[in-house]
C-alpha cells in the first residue's frame, strides 16, 4: 500500500488497483481529497501490473459532497473537474464503489468513473439546489444521459437522494453488491470487467436518452410550471432547468462550460451565501455553550400530554411517529374523543396518500392511551402541558403534576409567551421544568423552541434537545422572556402592521409587500387563516381596535368567509370594500390624517424593528447566537431561506442602513423604534451580527 497523501492511499490486489479515500467524517471533496483522487488514479494507471482500478472510501460513506467550508475562499489545489478528467480519461477502467451516500460532487465523481457498483443501502443525489446552487461538475450534463432529462431534472430540482435500487433501474449504477461486502463486490465486478474485456464506458458519450428529448421545449416548459410555486423567490432552480436543457440541446463540452459558469455565478450570489449560512446554522444550533456534548441525558420511554386540542394532538403525533408511547389527558370525554379522533383522521389521510400503511396507522394509534385520569401520568418520563395561555391554569396544573409525576420526570410547558420560571416555581422541582414551544400545526412545523428556565438542569435541557432531533424537529435553545425569540420579534411586526393600516396603508398593501419579500403570507392573511377571534371575548369587546370591530360583525376570518378579506367558497381572498370603510372610519374617529405610504416604508417598518428586537434578544442572552434567531424565523415563521434569516439579511443589507432608518422613524414616531445598544455598538465598530 502506498500513501498518496494523508487522506488517500493506493494498493494493488492482484491486477486491480484500489484507491481509497479516508477523510472523515464524510470524505468531503476538500483540496486534499481532490488531489488524492487525481494522484491515486494516476499512480494506479502508471502501474503496468494494474488492469482496472476501484475507487472506494473508508468510514461510513462514499464522498458525501463538496467541502462547503472552502466555498468563498481563495481556491487551492487541484480542481474537481481536473480530478474528474483524470478518472474519465484513464486508459484503464475505473469502478466507483459506493456505500453510505454519493451526493453532489461525490455523485459527480462517480459519474465520471466507467462503472459504478453500490450496496443496497446507498443513497445518491445532487442536493446543490438546497444551497442555492446547481451541480457544477457535470451533474446536470451526465445524469440526464443516464436517467433521462425529466427524471434527472426532478432529482436536481428537489435535491432529494434516490436509492441504489432506483439508481440501478435508471442505469446510474451497474450492479448492487452485498451489504457489508462492498470491497469484495467491487473487486469481483472489476475482475469481470477485465476478464470480459469490457470497454471504457464514458457517460459523456451516451446520447440515446437526451436525443429522445431534443427539440421538445414543452418538456422544459412543463418543468418550469410544475416547480414555479414551490420555488417562488429562488434563483437557482431556473438555472438548473436551463442546464438540463443544455444537456439535451448542446454538445457536452459546451454544456459543461455553461454549467460551470452558472455554478460559479450562483456561488457568488447573495442567495447561495444565505442558504450556505442556513446550512451551517442548522448544524450549530444544537450546540449549547455550557452544556457539553457528553452531558448525560434522561431516558424518555413514555410521554404524557395534557390537553387533546389542536396543539396537544399535534404534539402527541410527533412522539407516536417516533414510536414513543403517549398518555393524553383531557378533562372531558367529548374533548378527549374529539382530539383522538383528529389524530386518527390525520393518520388515515396520510395513509390514503400512500405515505404510510394502514398497519402504520394502527401501530401509532396503539401507542396512544387517552384518559381523563390525571394520575395516569405518574409513570411518564416527560409530561408536556398544552392548555391555553393562562398563567393561573398552568401554575395549577404544574402544582398537581409535582405531586403526581415520578422523581426525575421532565415537566414541560408548551406556552408561547409565558414565564417558565414562574411556572416552575409552582413545583418543588424547578430544575426539572422547561418550555417546549411547538409551532402549529405541531405535527408538521419543524421548529421547537426549547426554553431554558433559570433553574433548568443541564441534563434536562440536553434531553429536550436530543428529543427534538429524535422527533424530527430543529430544536433551538432560548431564554425566558415574553414571547421567547420568535413571538417576541413577531410582536414588533404586528404592531407596525396595525399602525400602518391606520396611517394610510391597507391590509392587502402590507400583505403584498411581505409576500413579495418572500414570506408565505402577510400578517392580515395569517390572522384570517388562524381566526381573528383567538383571544377575543364578545362580552369584553368594545370596538377599541379594528380586529374587535371585525369580530363584532362576525368577520372572524376564513372560517366565517370574511375577515380582513372577503372569501369565496374556495377560500380565495379578495380586498374588502367594507373593511376599507371600517379602517377609514376608525382612523377618522382617532383623528388620524391618513397619507400615502410607500412599499419601502412598509417593508422597513415591519422588518427593521424585528431586527432591532433580535439584537435586544442577543444583548440579553436570550438566544445564544444570531444564527439561532435566523433558524427560529426560517423554521417557525416561513422567513425566506434565500435571505438567510432576519439577522443574516440585516448584515447583508447593512447595519448602518438599518440603524439610520430606525433613528429616522424614532425621531418621527417615538421610542418603539429606539435602536438597541448592541445595534449601535456593532455599527460603531464596523461589525455585523455574524461577528458576535
Amino acid at each position: 500500500m502506498t500513501a498518496i497523501n494523508d487522506v488517500t492511499d493506493c494498493a494493488r490486489e492482484g491486477d486491480i488497483g484500489v484507491v481509497t479515500i479516508h477523510s472523515p467524517p464524510v470524505n468531503a471533496l476538500s483540496a486534499r481529497v481532490r488531489g488524492g483522487i487525481r494522484d491515486g488514479i494516476k499512480q494506479a494507471e502508471a502501474d503496468p501490473a494494474v488492469k482496472a482500478i476501484v475507487l472506494i472510501c473508508g468510514g461510513r460513506t462514499f464522498i458525501a459532497g463538496a467541502d462547503i467550508s472552502e466555498f468563498g475562499k481563495p481556491f487551492t489545489g487541484v480542481s474537481l473537474p481536473e480530478a474528474q478528467a483524470t478518472i474519465e480519461d484513464c486508459t484503464k477502467p475505473v469502478i466507483a464503489a459506493i456505500h453510505g451516500t454519493a451526493l453532489g460532487g461525490g455523485l459527480e465523481v462517480a459519474l465520471v468513473c466507467h462503472y459504478r457498483v453500490a450496496v443496497a443501502s446507498a443513497k445518491l443525489g445532487l442536493p446543490e439546489i438546497k444551497l442555492g446552487l446547481i451541480p457544477g461538475a457535470g451533474g446536470t450534463q451526465r445524469l440526464p444521459r443516464l436517467l433521462g432529462p425529466e427524471a434527472a431534472a426532478e432529482a436536481i430540482l428537489t435535491g432529494t437522494p434516490f436509492s441504489a435500487k432506483q439508481a440501478l433501474a435508471g442505469g446510474v449504477v451497474d450492479e448492487i453488491v452485498p451489504e457489508g461486502g462492498l470491497r469484495e463486490g467491487a473487486l469481483a465486478f472489476a475482475r469481470r470487467v477485465i476478464d470480459g474485456g469490457r470497454p471504457l464506458v464514458k457517460v459523456r458519450d451516451r446520447d440515446d436518452k437526451v436525443a429522445a428529448a431534443r427539440g421538445k421545449p414543452e418538456l422544459f416548459d412543463r418543468l418550469r410550471k410544475a416547480h414555479a410555486r414551490k420555488n417562488r423567490g429562488f434563483e437557482a432552480w431556473r438555472r438548473a432547468i436551463d442546464a438540463v436543457r443544455d444537456a439535451v440541446e448542446l454538445p457536452i463540452d459546451e454544456g459543461l462550460r455553461r454549467e460551470r459558469a452558472a455554478f460559479l455565478e450562483l456561488l457568488g450570489s447573495d442567495q447561495s451565501k444565505a442558504q450556505r449560512h442556513v446550512f451551517f446554522a442548522e448544524r450549530q444550533v444544537w450546540k449549547i455553550a455550557d452544556v457539553p456534548d457528553d452531558t448525560p441525558t434522561l431516558p424518555v420511554k413514555k410521554v404524557g400530554v395534557i390537553g387533546a386540542g389542536t396543539m396537544g394532538g399535534g404534539i402527541s403525533m410527533n412522539f407516536l411517529n417516533a414510536g414513543i408511547p403517549v398518555v393524553i389527558v383531557e378533562t372531558a370525554q367529548a374533548a378527549l374523543e374529539r382530539g383522538t379522533g383528529v389524530i386518527r383522521k390525520n393518520y388515515e389521510a396520510t395513509a390514503k396518500k400512500g405515505r404510510m400503511s394502514e398497519a402504520d396507522v394502527q401501530t401509532r394509534m396503539g401507542l396512544l392511551s387517552p384518559t381523563l385520569d390525571f394520575s395516569a401520568l405518574a409513570d411518564c418520563d416527560l409530561i408536556i402541558e398544552a392548555v391555553y395561555e393562562d398563567m393561573a391554569i398552568k401554575k395549577d396544573i404544574f402544582a398537581k403534576l409535582d405531586a403526581i409525576a415520578k422523581p426525575g420526570a421532565i415537566l414541560a410547558s408548551n406556552t408561547s409567551y409565558l414565564n417558565i420560571d414562574e411556572i416552575a416555581a409552582a413545583t418543588k422541582r424547578p430544575g426539572s421544568v422547561l418550555g417546549m414551544h411547538f409551532f402549529s400545526p405541531a405535527n408538521v412545523m419543524k421548529l421547537l423552541e426549547v426554553v431554558r428556565g433559570e433553574k433548568t438542569e443541564k441534563p434536562v435541557l440536553a434531553t429536550a434537545m436530543k428529543l427534538a432531533k429524535q422527533i424530527g424537529k430543529i430544536g433551538v435553545a432560548v431564554g425566558v422572556c415574553h414571547g421567547f425569540v420568535g413571538n417576541r420579534m413577531l410582536a414588533q411586526r404586528q404592531r407596525e402592521a396595525q399602525a400602518l393600516i391606520l396611517e394610510g396603508a391597507m391590509p392587502w398593501d402590507v400583505d403584498r409587500v411581505l409576500y413579495d419579500f418572500g414570506m408565505p403570507m402577510g400578517p392580515f392573511a395569517m390572522s384570517d387563516l388562524a381566526g381573528l377571534d383567538i383571544g377575543w371575548s364578545k362580552e369584553r369587546s368594545s370596538s377599541s381596535t379594528i380586529r374587535e370591530i371585525l369580530c363584532e360583525q362576525d368577520r372572524r376570518g376564513q372560517k366565517t368567509g370574511a375577515g380582513f378579506y372577503d372569501y369565496d367558497s374556495e377560500r380565495n381572498a379578495k380586498p374588502s370594500p367594507l373593511v376599507e370603510k371600517i379602517i377609514l372610519d376608525f382612523a377618522a374617529s382617532k383623528g388620524v390624517n391618513r397619507r400615502d405610504i410607500s412599499d419601502q416604508e412598509i417593508l422597513e417598518r415591519c422588518l427593521y424593528p424585528m431586527v432591532n428586537e433580535g439584537a435586544k434578544i442577543l444583548e440579553e442572552g436570550k438566544a445564544q447566537r444570531a444564527s439561532d434567531v435566523d433558524i427560529v424565523w426560517i423554521n417557525g415563521y416561513g422567513w425566506p431561506v434565500y435571505t438567510g434569516g432576519p439577522m443574516f439579511w440585516a448584515d447583508m443589507i447593512g447595519l448602518p442602513k438599518i440603524l439610520a432608518a430606525l433613528k429616522g422613524y424614532e425621531a418621527k414616531m417615538g421610542d418603539a423604534f429606539k435602536p438597541s445598544a448592541l445595534l449601535e455598538k456593532l455599527v460603531a465598530e464596523g461589525k455585523g451580527f455574524k461577528d458576535l
